[in-house]
Parts: structure tokens; sequence; C-alpha cells
């Protein structure tokens, strides 16, 4: 079957869906420069309805990145600042007294969009960062006992500074668990940099995507014809076992005290069938998981205090078990 003809149901053809998504790096690259891994995980977990963590120091961008994806989708877009003395409620909504009627009303908070940015969510303590986890596993916010359906899509990105900056709260690992992908933000290149001051020197606001020429390329429509087609892509059972060693393998790591869940294992496959669709074929191959093995594995494994201090890091960690484990042929 070719994935660039396959009908992709009544919302349009799979390869024009797949184009649109393409055309996102460009459109993107009209505010954010050299962020493209970075643009690729957000699309990877938008076809997969999973959540983003984007972890890097203040200044890299993080949030013009994913402003500028919501503006390039169409999809609604509403920003949290996580503070210490952010309440749940801040988040979810809370039921509000209306002196007219008499009777209380409930009034949506911020999670009630598209794409909702949680900016530093590790600066709040973890009764709020909680607030997020059944509206990012169930889809849906419970308040006074009535359970309330966000929107589809419905994409959480949080972003955090590493957790050596002053004043973070690490994130327990049962939430950290419902992030489809860890995308780590670096620092630009020279030219990158020199490429940033030129704009805004030129100019450039990154308030106003508006000017910056940013104009949506796909939405809900593409979206969901590309994840119909995701849906369809071929895994054989060879790639269903390279997932699970690769997954196995990291429980027996002796840095590690926690290795890969079946929730994991189960993400693995979910990325790398996104990422072979992406990339034009409608079958997974074992250089597909291998390519999302690091974003989607390196926040579910927790290191030996030992081991950290000897400088053992999550990525070199995966990166060993990808080079032991017997690939498919």
């Amino acid at each position: 079957m070719d994935p660039t003809t396959d009908n992709a149901g009544p919302s349009g053809n799979a390869g024009d869906a797949r184009a649109s998504l393409e055309a996102l790096r460009a459109e993107i690259a009209k505010a954010v420069v050299g962020q493209d891994p970075a643009v690729t995980g957000l699309v990877v977990a938008l076809l997969c309805r999973g959540h983003v963590l984007l972890e890097g120091v203040p200044g890299v961008a993080k949030t013009l990145l994913v402003r500028t994806l919501a503006s390039a989708l169409e999809l609604d877009t509403k920003r949290v600042q996580f503070t210490p003395d952010l309440m749940p409620s801040d988040v979810t909504g809370s039921l509000v007294y209306d002196t007219r009627t008499a009777e209380f009303s409930f009034q949506p908070g911020p999670v009630f969009t598209n794409l909702l940015l949680a900016d530093e969510i590790n600066r709040t303590p973890p009764k709020t960062q909680s607030s997020l986890l059944e509206a990012m596993e169930e889809r849906q916010v419970t308040v006074d006992g009535t359970p309330r359906p966000l929107p589809e899509p419905f994409l959480v990105a949080a972003t955090q500074n590493p957790v050596e900056y002053e004043g973070t709260y690490p994130l327990p690992e049962a939430q950290l668990d419902r992030f489809l992908l860890k995308l780590t933000i670096p620092l630009p290149s020279r030219q990158d940099e020199i490429d940033v001051l030129t704009r805004h020197a030129q100019g450039f606001d990154p308030r106003d995507l508006d000017a910056a020429g940013v104009r949506p390329v796909a939405g809900p429509a593409e979206l969901e014809a590309a994840r119909a087609a995701v849906a369809r892509t071929t895994v054989s059972p060879e790639i269903t076992a390279y997932v699970v060693d690769i997954c196995r393998a990291t429980r027996e790591s002796p840095s590690l005290t926690l290795g890969v869940s079946p929730r994991g294992a189960t993400a693995l496959l979910a990325t790398s069938r996104a990422w072979a669709w992406l990339t034009g074929r409608d079958y997974v191959t074992p250089d597909d998981v291998k390519a999302l093995a690091l974003p989607t594995l390196r926040h579910r494994i927790q290191l030996r205090p030992e081991a950290e201090m000897e400088g053992v890091t999550a990525d070199s960690v995966i990166n060993a078990v990808l080079a032991h484990v017997p690939v498919p042929r």
C-alpha cells in the first residue's frame, strides 16, 4: 500500500496531510531559528495524541516555539505561567457563584484549549503539577463530581528549566510517565544565534507572529487525516519484539533503579509509527525505533545516585542499550 495515495477517510488524502505537516518546519522557521528536531517531536506528539516536555535553560525560545506551532496549525492555545502559589483551580477552572441567578456556574480554566503551554511547570509544587494528570490522561476535567471533556485535539506542551536551577520542584515519576516525549532544547549554534540577533535588529517581534509572516499551513482536518494514516502504518512482529527487547534491557541496566515500563514500550511503538509515516513509509523499520528512542524513553528511567555521580546520563544508558540489543534483519 502506497501511503502517499492512500485514502485517509473523510478528512482527505494522507499524502496531502503529510505535505501540510512537512510545511510546518518552513512556517515555524519564520519565527524560530534552528529547532527542527523539537518541531518534529511536537508533530509526532500531535499524531500520537501525546504530550511533550520541553527542557532547556531560559531564553532558548521554548515558549515561542509552542506559540508558533499553534499559529501554523490554526489551533487555539493558552498559556499558564506556573509559579509556587498557583492553585489547581487556576489550571482546571472552578465553580463561581452567580449573584444574578443565585446558582454556581462553571468557569473553565486555561486547560480548555487545543494546545496548553504549561510554562516552567517545575516551578510549582506537586499538588498543582498533578492537577494536569487527569486532563493529560483522561482528556477531561472533573469539578464538583462532574466530568467535563476537553477539546480535540488536546496537547500539553510543558516547559521546564533543568532541576539544578534554584526554586524548582522535580516532576513526580507518575506525571513524567504521562508525557509521550521529552525534548531537550539546546543552546543555539554560533550561526543560529547570529541569525536570531539579525532578525531582532531588523524589527522581529516575538509577540507578533502575524508580522513575522507565520500563516496556518494545516489544521484539525489534516491532523485527523494524518492520524488515520499513522494508525494503518504496518508494524512487523520483529519490530514489536525489538521494541520490547529495548525496554526490557533498560530494566536490567546496573545504572538504573527504574527501567522503562510497558507504557513506555507502547509509547515507543506509537512514536516510531508516526515517524515512519512522516518520512514517507507505511511500515516501521529498526531505524525508526532508534530515532525516537531517546526522546520517548529518557524521562521514563531513573538513574542510581552512584551512576549520576560517575557522570552517567539517561541518554548514555539508552544509547548503550541500543548498541547492545540485536537489531532485526
